[in-house]
């Protein structure tokens, strides 16, 4: 699996790091960064045939259970700073271990949970790095950690969101790992469950540093959202690719597209500028 993305001026221990194959051993292959720290990637993750010496790899950093930091080419349910719901694993009487997509669990310390954890049951958690021993650690104790400064945010900005837990107003969800903010249950119409990931839209930000949210764009974005899904399922339908550009002809674009030429333009923008689709001379076409 090598990349092509710039390689990682530092080790990051609980984000994904693009590390060159410096040399090969016994155990496995160590990989380096820029200033030359490097980490093992053992053999149980090495396919020589597709990760030539020298070249680089996306892998994932964490410690081994001797807390050595250590590669690897899984990646887990949760990054550094990111949320998710897992699952409990282990149960000792200084903390949990939940299971999070990797050999080793993540553990969760006493101090960090607010309530007794049960083996088989699943809590939300943030991943958090110990800065003094390098170790990742789970908490369920999130509120030191949400933002609430709103600036730059507006109606209809779209973020990546985890359902936290169900209100009697509706659910409670952190958008974009950092901020707390409200999905309303008269504006919901489908099911929805504590650990369900979902893109959601600012419907206001509030003063108390809080959001509240939509499942749904909201007025004009809506419609370019609509458009947008329409420009996106007839590119698929035609292999990828086809030939309209800001220039084509403004019946032809109404007769494929079921849109004005204005609407076109505006979606194609947003479309091009999300990468969702590629401008060429003379066609639109689905990234590769």
């Amino acid at each position: 699996m090598p990349q092509t993305k710039p390689q990682n001026d530092h080790i990051a221990i609980g984000e994904i790091n693009t590390l060159k194959i410096e040399r090969d051993t016994d155990y496995g292959y160590y990989l380096s960064a820029k200033d030359k720290e490097e980490v093992l990637l053992p053999n149980i993750y090495i396919m020589e045939d597709e990760m030539p010496m020298g070249s680089l790899l996306d892998v994932f950093v964490y410690t081994d259970s001797e807390d050595r930091p250590v590669a690897t080419t899984k990646m887990p349910y949760a990054k550094l700073g990111e949320y998710g719901y897992f699952t409990v694993v282990d149960y000792k009487s200084y903390g949990a271990f939940v299971n999070w997509g990797l050999p080793k669990d993540l553990f969760v310390p006493l101090s960090q949970q607010k309530e007794h954890f049960h083996i088989g049951k699943k809590y939300i958690l943030r991943v958090c790095l110990d800065e003094q021993t390098g170790r990742l650690y789970g908490t369920q104790k999130i509120g030191k950690y949400l933002n609430r400064n709103m600036k730059g945010l507006h109606p209809n900005k779209r973020f990546d969101a985890i359902v936290l837990a169900k209100t009697p107003l509706g659910y409670k969800v952190v958008a974009d790992n950092q901020y707390e903010g409200m999905l309303f249950s008269n504006e919901i119409f489908e099911p929805l469950r504590v650990g369900d990931k979902r893109e959601v839209y600012i419907k206001q930000v509030r003063k108390d540093g809080k959001l509240d949210l939509s499942l749904q764009p909201i007025g004009i974005q809506a419609k370019i959202t609509q458009a947008e899904g329409a420009i996106l399922q007839l590119l698929k339908e035609a292999d990828g690719r086809m030939p309209f550009t800001y220039k084509s002809d403004a019946e032809e674009i109404k007769k494929v597209f079921g849109m004005s030429k204005k609407n076109f333009k505006r979606t194609l923008t947003a479309l091009i500028e999300d990468g969702r689709i590629v401008l060429h001379e003379d066609a639109i076409g689905l990234p590769k």
